[in-house]
C-alpha cells in the first residue's frame, strides 16, 4: 500500500499548453452553444408573450411589433459572439498572438542594436587595461638619499 509509488503525468511546456488551448477553445464553443440555446428559448418566450398571450400588442416601434426588435438586437449579439469564437479566434489565436510577439522582441532588439551603435560611435569606451602598467620613472636624488639613510642606520 505504502510502498506503491503514485504515477505521475507530467505534461512537457509544449502538450500543456496544446492542452490549455484545447480546454480554451472548448470551454469558448461550450459558451457559443449555451447562449444558442438561450436565444432559442428567449426568441420563442418573446413571441409567446407578444403574440399569445398579448403583453404589450399596441407598442410597435417602426412599425414592427417590439420583440421583433428584441429578437433582432440578440441576433445581433449572438452572431458578434460566434464570429469571436470561429471567426477570430482562428486568425488571432495563440499562434497570431505569439507571431506578433515575437515580431515586436525581434522589433525592439534591432533598436536596442542599433542604439547601441550609435551610443558607441559617439562615445566610444576608453581601451581596456591589459594589467601592466608602465614602469614609473626612477628618481635618484630619492634613491640615493634612501641609500644614504639605510648607510648612516647601519653603522
Amino acid at each position: 500500500m505504502f510502498s506503491q509509488k503514485k504515477s505521475s503525468t507530467k505534461l512537457e511546456p509544449d502538450q500543456r499548453e496544446l492542452y490549455d488551448n484545447a480546454r480554451r477553445r472548448t470551454k469558448q464553443k461550450k459558451r457559443l452553444f449555451l447562449h444558442f440555446v438561450i436565444f432559442l428559448v428567449g426568441a420563442v418566450l418573446l413571441i409567446v408573450l407578444n403574440v399569445v398571450i398579448g403583453f404589450r400588442e399596441e407598442f410597435m416601434p417602426l412599425g414592427y411589433n417590439w420583440f421583433v426588435w428584441a429578437i433582432l438586437v440578440w441576433t445581433f449579439f449572438f452572431l458578434i459572439h460566434l464570429v469571436n469564437v470561429f471567426i477570430t479566434s482562428n486568425f488571432m489565436g495563440k499562434e497570431w498572438e505569439k507571431r506578433q510577439m515575437d515580431k515586436l522582441v525581434e522589433k525592439q532588439r534591432k533598436r536596442i542594436e542599433e542604439l547601441d551603435r550609435k551610443v558607441q560611435q559617439q562615445h566610444p569606451l576608453p581601451p581596456k587595461d591589459t594589467g601592466f602598467s608602465p614602469a614609473p620613472e626612477r628618481n635618484l636624488d630619492r634613491d640615493r638619499d634612501y641609500r644614504d639613510r639605510d648607510n648612516y642606520l647601519n653603522r
